[in-house]
Protein backbone atom coordinates (compact mmCIF):
# COMPACT_ATOMS: atom_id res chain seq x y z
CA UNK A 1 0.00 0.00 0.00
CA UNK A 2 1.26 3.49 -0.76
CA UNK A 3 0.31 7.04 0.00
CA UNK A 4 0.40 9.46 -2.93
CA UNK A 5 1.18 12.93 -1.67
CA UNK A 6 0.58 14.89 -4.90
CA UNK A 7 3.35 17.30 -4.01
CA UNK A 8 2.35 17.79 -0.38
CA UNK A 9 5.09 19.10 1.91
CA UNK A 10 5.46 16.13 4.27
CA UNK A 11 8.02 17.98 6.40
CA UNK A 12 5.09 20.02 7.74
CA UNK A 13 3.21 16.85 8.74
CA UNK A 14 5.65 14.69 10.76
CA UNK A 15 2.84 12.75 12.44
CA UNK A 16 1.54 11.58 9.06
CA UNK A 17 4.99 10.31 8.19
CA UNK A 18 5.35 8.53 11.56
CA UNK A 19 1.92 6.88 11.30
CA UNK A 20 2.72 5.43 7.89
CA UNK A 21 6.16 4.22 8.96
CA UNK A 22 4.60 2.40 11.94
CA UNK A 23 1.88 0.94 9.75
CA UNK A 24 4.43 -0.37 7.27
CA UNK A 25 3.13 1.74 4.40
CA UNK A 26 5.29 3.45 1.82
CA UNK A 27 5.21 7.12 1.03
CA UNK A 28 5.35 7.78 -2.71
CA UNK A 29 8.45 9.59 -3.92
CA UNK A 30 8.05 12.79 -5.95
CA UNK A 31 7.31 12.19 -9.59
CA UNK A 32 10.59 11.80 -11.49
CA UNK A 33 11.56 14.42 -14.04
CA UNK A 34 10.76 13.70 -17.68
CA UNK A 35 13.72 15.77 -18.86
CA UNK A 36 16.45 14.30 -21.03
CA UNK A 37 19.91 15.70 -21.64
CA UNK A 38 18.73 17.35 -24.86
CA UNK A 39 16.09 19.27 -22.89
CA UNK A 40 18.73 20.80 -20.64
CA UNK A 41 20.80 21.62 -23.70
CA UNK A 42 17.74 23.34 -25.20
CA UNK A 43 17.33 25.38 -22.01
CA UNK A 44 20.78 26.85 -22.66
CA UNK A 45 19.68 28.25 -26.06
CA UNK A 46 22.53 26.65 -28.04
CA UNK A 47 22.11 28.91 -31.10
CA UNK A 48 22.49 32.04 -29.00
CA UNK A 49 25.27 30.37 -27.04
CA UNK A 50 27.21 29.61 -30.24
CA UNK A 51 27.08 33.28 -31.25
CA UNK A 52 28.29 34.31 -27.79
CA UNK A 53 31.18 31.83 -27.94
CA UNK A 54 32.18 32.94 -31.44
CA UNK A 55 32.25 36.66 -30.65
CA UNK A 56 34.04 36.02 -27.35
CA UNK A 57 36.61 33.87 -29.18
CA UNK A 58 37.24 36.67 -31.66
CA UNK A 59 37.69 39.15 -28.83
CA UNK A 60 40.15 36.77 -27.22
CA UNK A 61 42.16 36.06 -30.39
CA UNK A 62 42.46 39.65 -31.66
CA UNK A 63 43.71 40.85 -28.27
CA UNK A 64 47.43 41.72 -28.17
CA UNK A 65 48.18 39.19 -25.42
CA UNK A 66 47.99 35.43 -25.87
CA UNK A 67 46.43 32.98 -23.46
CA UNK A 68 47.80 29.50 -22.93
CA UNK A 69 45.58 27.21 -25.06
CA UNK A 70 44.34 25.26 -22.03
CA UNK A 71 43.44 28.44 -20.16
CA UNK A 72 41.84 29.89 -23.29
CA UNK A 73 39.73 26.76 -23.78
CA UNK A 74 38.66 26.75 -20.12
CA UNK A 75 37.72 30.43 -20.39
CA UNK A 76 35.63 29.78 -23.50
CA UNK A 77 33.83 26.89 -21.81
CA UNK A 78 33.06 29.13 -18.83
CA UNK A 79 31.74 31.86 -21.15
CA UNK A 80 29.60 29.30 -23.01
CA UNK A 81 28.20 27.92 -19.75
CA UNK A 82 27.47 31.47 -18.55
CA UNK A 83 25.56 32.17 -21.75
CA UNK A 84 23.65 28.93 -21.24
CA UNK A 85 22.84 29.94 -17.68
CA UNK A 86 21.33 33.21 -18.90
CA UNK A 87 19.27 31.30 -21.45
CA UNK A 88 17.98 28.84 -18.85
CA UNK A 89 17.02 31.63 -16.44
CA UNK A 90 15.27 33.46 -19.28
CA UNK A 91 13.25 30.34 -20.17
CA UNK A 92 12.35 29.85 -16.51
CA UNK A 93 10.99 33.38 -16.22
CA UNK A 94 9.30 33.42 -19.64
CA UNK A 95 7.57 30.04 -19.35
CA UNK A 96 4.13 31.68 -19.16
CA UNK A 97 4.49 33.60 -22.40
CA UNK A 98 6.39 30.81 -24.15
CA UNK A 99 3.25 28.66 -23.81
CA UNK A 100 1.18 31.01 -25.95
CA UNK A 101 3.74 31.73 -28.67
CA UNK A 102 3.94 29.25 -31.54
CA UNK A 103 7.69 29.86 -31.91
CA UNK A 104 8.42 28.89 -28.31
CA UNK A 105 5.59 26.53 -27.29
CA UNK A 106 7.78 23.44 -27.79
CA UNK A 107 10.49 24.62 -25.42
CA UNK A 108 11.19 22.23 -22.53
CA UNK A 109 9.23 24.06 -19.81
CA UNK A 110 5.97 24.86 -21.66
CA UNK A 111 6.08 21.39 -23.20
CA UNK A 112 6.17 19.91 -19.69
CA UNK A 113 9.50 18.11 -20.01
CA UNK A 114 11.32 20.31 -17.48
CA UNK A 115 9.72 21.71 -14.35
CA UNK A 116 10.23 25.46 -13.69
CA UNK A 117 12.06 24.84 -10.41
CA UNK A 118 14.46 22.48 -12.20
CA UNK A 119 15.22 25.13 -14.82
CA UNK A 120 15.79 27.76 -12.13
CA UNK A 121 18.16 25.52 -10.17
CA UNK A 122 19.96 24.53 -13.36
CA UNK A 123 20.42 28.12 -14.52
CA UNK A 124 21.48 29.45 -11.12
CA UNK A 125 24.03 26.67 -10.68
CA UNK A 126 25.52 27.26 -14.10
CA UNK A 127 25.64 31.01 -13.51
CA UNK A 128 27.54 30.79 -10.23
CA UNK A 129 29.86 28.05 -11.49
CA UNK A 130 30.73 29.76 -14.78
CA UNK A 131 31.59 33.09 -13.14
CA UNK A 132 33.70 31.38 -10.48
CA UNK A 133 35.62 29.27 -13.01
CA UNK A 134 36.24 32.21 -15.34
CA UNK A 135 37.50 34.31 -12.46
CA UNK A 136 39.91 31.60 -11.36
CA UNK A 137 41.32 30.81 -14.81
CA UNK A 138 41.22 34.18 -16.59
CA UNK A 139 40.82 36.94 -14.02
CA UNK A 140 38.04 38.70 -12.22
CA UNK A 141 37.54 41.48 -14.77
CA UNK A 142 36.38 38.92 -17.32
CA UNK A 143 34.35 37.15 -14.63
CA UNK A 144 32.74 40.42 -13.58
CA UNK A 145 31.74 41.16 -17.18
CA UNK A 146 30.26 37.66 -17.48
CA UNK A 147 28.31 38.13 -14.25
CA UNK A 148 27.03 41.48 -15.53
CA UNK A 149 25.91 39.86 -18.78
CA UNK A 150 24.02 37.05 -17.03
CA UNK A 151 22.31 39.39 -14.54
CA UNK A 152 21.48 42.00 -17.18
CA UNK A 153 19.90 39.43 -19.49
CA UNK A 154 18.10 37.39 -16.83
CA UNK A 155 16.91 40.25 -14.62
CA UNK A 156 17.02 43.64 -16.39
CA UNK A 157 15.95 42.36 -19.81
CA UNK A 158 13.86 39.25 -19.09
CA UNK A 159 12.12 40.35 -15.89
CA UNK A 160 11.69 44.03 -16.69
CA UNK A 161 12.45 45.44 -20.14
CA UNK A 162 10.96 42.66 -22.27
CA UNK A 163 7.45 43.18 -20.89
CA UNK A 164 7.70 46.89 -20.08
CA UNK A 165 8.83 48.81 -23.17
CA UNK A 166 9.03 48.60 -26.93
CA UNK A 167 12.68 49.60 -26.59
CA UNK A 168 13.39 46.28 -24.87
CA UNK A 169 15.65 45.10 -27.68
CA UNK A 170 17.58 48.37 -27.91
CA UNK A 171 18.51 48.46 -24.22
CA UNK A 172 18.59 44.71 -23.70
CA UNK A 173 20.97 44.33 -26.61
CA UNK A 174 23.77 45.41 -24.30
CA UNK A 175 23.82 41.92 -22.75
CA UNK A 176 24.52 40.21 -26.07
CA UNK A 177 27.17 42.76 -27.02
CA UNK A 178 29.48 42.14 -24.05
CA UNK A 179 31.08 38.76 -25.03
CA UNK A 180 33.90 40.24 -27.18
CA UNK A 181 34.85 42.38 -24.21
CA UNK A 182 34.85 39.29 -21.99
CA UNK A 183 37.16 37.48 -24.40
CA UNK A 184 39.51 40.47 -24.61
CA UNK A 185 39.55 40.89 -20.82
CA UNK A 186 40.26 37.17 -20.39
CA UNK A 187 43.33 37.51 -22.63
CA UNK A 188 44.68 40.84 -21.38
CA UNK A 189 43.17 41.48 -17.96
CA UNK A 190 42.11 44.93 -19.20
CA UNK A 191 39.92 46.74 -21.74
CA UNK A 192 40.68 49.22 -24.51
CA UNK A 193 39.04 50.88 -27.50
CA UNK A 194 39.06 47.81 -29.76
CA UNK A 195 36.74 45.60 -27.65
CA UNK A 196 34.46 48.59 -27.07
CA UNK A 197 34.11 48.96 -30.86
CA UNK A 198 33.21 45.27 -31.10
CA UNK A 199 30.62 45.83 -28.37
CA UNK A 200 29.13 48.73 -30.35
CA UNK A 201 28.91 46.66 -33.54
CA UNK A 202 26.78 44.02 -31.84
CA UNK A 203 24.81 46.64 -29.90
CA UNK A 204 23.74 48.50 -33.05
CA UNK A 205 23.25 45.25 -34.98
CA UNK A 206 20.73 43.88 -32.47
CA UNK A 207 17.70 46.17 -33.13
CA UNK A 208 17.45 45.73 -36.92
CA UNK A 209 18.12 42.00 -36.53
CA UNK A 210 15.37 41.36 -33.97
CA UNK A 211 12.90 43.94 -35.27
CA UNK A 212 13.06 42.21 -38.66
CA UNK A 213 12.12 38.98 -36.88
CA UNK A 214 9.32 40.68 -34.95
CA UNK A 215 7.75 42.05 -38.15
CA UNK A 216 6.63 38.62 -39.33
CA UNK A 217 6.10 37.33 -35.78
CA UNK A 218 4.08 40.32 -34.54
CA UNK A 219 0.91 38.26 -34.02
CA UNK A 220 2.85 35.90 -31.78
CA UNK A 221 4.20 38.75 -29.67
CA UNK A 222 0.79 40.44 -29.48
CA UNK A 223 -0.84 37.20 -28.28
CA UNK A 224 1.79 36.92 -25.54
CA UNK A 225 1.40 40.57 -24.52
CA UNK A 226 5.01 41.48 -25.30
CA UNK A 227 5.31 45.15 -26.33
CA UNK A 228 7.58 44.63 -29.32
CA UNK A 229 7.85 47.67 -31.58
CA UNK A 230 5.48 46.40 -34.34
CA UNK A 231 2.84 45.61 -31.70
CA UNK A 232 3.08 48.99 -29.97
CA UNK A 233 3.98 51.42 -32.77
CA UNK A 234 2.96 49.58 -35.92
CA UNK A 235 4.72 48.17 -38.95
CA UNK A 236 5.56 51.51 -40.59
CA UNK A 237 7.36 52.87 -37.53
CA UNK A 238 9.22 49.59 -37.08
CA UNK A 239 10.49 49.72 -40.66
CA UNK A 240 11.58 53.33 -40.13
CA UNK A 241 13.47 52.41 -36.95
CA UNK A 242 15.14 49.48 -38.69
CA UNK A 243 16.41 51.83 -41.39
CA UNK A 244 17.65 54.39 -38.86
CA UNK A 245 19.55 51.77 -36.90
CA UNK A 246 20.99 50.27 -40.09
CA UNK A 247 22.31 53.72 -40.99
CA UNK A 248 23.98 53.86 -37.58
CA UNK A 249 25.30 50.31 -37.83
CA UNK A 250 27.04 50.74 -41.20
CA UNK A 251 29.71 53.25 -40.06
CA UNK A 252 30.09 51.58 -36.68
CA UNK A 253 30.84 48.33 -38.52
CA UNK A 254 33.72 49.98 -40.36
CA UNK A 255 35.09 51.65 -37.22
CA UNK A 256 37.75 49.00 -36.38
CA UNK A 257 39.45 49.83 -39.70
CA UNK A 258 39.02 53.57 -39.19
CA UNK A 259 40.67 53.44 -35.77
CA UNK A 260 43.53 51.20 -36.81
CA UNK A 261 42.32 47.94 -35.29
CA UNK A 262 41.83 46.26 -38.67
CA UNK A 263 43.15 46.58 -42.19
CA UNK A 264 42.03 47.13 -45.76
CA UNK A 265 40.30 43.79 -46.26
CA UNK A 266 38.19 44.27 -43.17
CA UNK A 267 37.35 47.82 -44.24
CA UNK A 268 36.19 46.63 -47.67
CA UNK A 269 34.11 43.75 -46.31
CA UNK A 270 32.53 45.93 -43.60
CA UNK A 271 31.76 48.68 -46.11
CA UNK A 272 30.10 46.27 -48.53
CA UNK A 273 28.16 44.45 -45.80
CA UNK A 274 27.05 47.72 -44.23
CA UNK A 275 25.90 49.08 -47.59
CA UNK A 276 23.90 45.91 -48.24
CA UNK A 277 22.19 45.94 -44.85
CA UNK A 278 21.22 49.58 -45.47
CA UNK A 279 19.98 48.69 -48.97
CA UNK A 280 17.84 45.83 -47.61
CA UNK A 281 16.50 48.14 -44.90
CA UNK A 282 15.57 50.76 -47.51
CA UNK A 283 13.73 48.10 -49.56
CA UNK A 284 11.91 46.95 -46.43
CA UNK A 285 11.02 50.54 -45.53
CA UNK A 286 9.55 51.08 -49.00
CA UNK A 287 7.61 47.79 -49.10
CA UNK A 288 3.97 48.59 -49.72
CA UNK A 289 2.10 45.36 -48.91
CA UNK A 290 2.26 42.84 -46.05
CA UNK A 291 3.56 40.00 -48.22
CA UNK A 292 6.50 42.07 -49.47
CA UNK A 293 7.16 43.30 -45.93
CA UNK A 294 7.30 39.75 -44.56
CA UNK A 295 9.51 38.56 -47.42
CA UNK A 296 11.99 41.41 -47.08
CA UNK A 297 11.97 41.22 -43.27
CA UNK A 298 12.97 37.55 -43.48
CA UNK A 299 15.68 38.40 -46.01
CA UNK A 300 17.06 41.17 -43.80
CA UNK A 301 16.96 38.90 -40.76
CA UNK A 302 18.89 36.20 -42.61
CA UNK A 303 21.49 38.58 -44.03
CA UNK A 304 22.06 40.20 -40.64
CA UNK A 305 23.36 36.85 -39.37
CA UNK A 306 25.85 36.67 -42.25
CA UNK A 307 26.79 40.31 -41.62
CA UNK A 308 27.86 39.73 -38.04
CA UNK A 309 29.66 36.48 -38.82
CA UNK A 310 31.52 38.03 -41.78
CA UNK A 311 32.78 41.02 -39.82
CA UNK A 312 34.06 38.98 -36.90
CA UNK A 313 35.53 36.29 -39.15
CA UNK A 314 37.46 38.87 -41.17
CA UNK A 315 38.84 40.30 -37.93
CA UNK A 316 40.41 36.89 -37.31
CA UNK A 317 41.86 36.91 -40.81
CA UNK A 318 43.26 40.36 -40.11
CA UNK A 319 45.05 39.31 -36.98
CA UNK A 320 46.16 35.77 -37.85
CA UNK A 321 46.16 35.02 -41.59
CA UNK A 322 47.32 38.35 -43.02
CA UNK A 323 50.60 38.47 -41.06
CA UNK A 324 51.39 34.90 -42.17
CA UNK A 325 50.80 35.80 -45.82
CA UNK A 326 52.91 38.93 -45.47
CA UNK A 327 55.74 37.01 -43.79
CA UNK A 328 55.63 34.30 -46.45
CA UNK A 329 55.69 36.81 -49.29
CA UNK A 330 58.59 38.64 -47.69
CA UNK A 331 60.54 35.41 -47.20
CA UNK A 332 60.04 34.54 -50.87
CA UNK A 333 61.22 38.00 -51.85
CA UNK A 334 58.00 38.68 -53.76
CA UNK A 335 57.55 42.14 -52.32
CA UNK A 336 57.86 44.07 -49.16
CA UNK A 337 54.34 43.65 -47.85
CA UNK A 338 53.18 44.99 -44.55
CA UNK A 339 50.41 43.27 -42.64
CA UNK A 340 48.06 46.17 -43.29
CA UNK A 341 47.71 45.47 -47.02
CA UNK A 342 45.33 42.60 -46.34
CA UNK A 343 44.18 43.34 -42.86
CA UNK A 344 45.20 43.80 -39.30
CA UNK A 345 47.31 46.33 -37.56
CA UNK A 346 51.04 46.03 -38.00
Amino acid sequence: MSLVTDGADLSRHPQVVADHVLAGTVLAAPEPSLAEVKDYVALMKPRVMSLVVFTALVGMLVAPDRLHPVIGFAALVAIAVGAGAAGALNMWWDADIDRVMSRTARRPIPAGRVRPEEALAFGATLAVGSVAVLGLVAGWLAAGLLAFTILFYAIVYSMWLKRATSQNIVIGGAAGAVPPMIGWAAATGSLSLEPVLLFLIIFFWTPPHFWALSLWRSDDYARAGIPMLPVVSGVAETKRQILLHALLLAPVGVSPALFGGAGILYGLVATYAGAKIVWLSVRLWRAADPQATDRLAKRLFGFSLYYLFALFAVLLVDRWVAPLIAAGASALGIAEIGPGWLGGAA
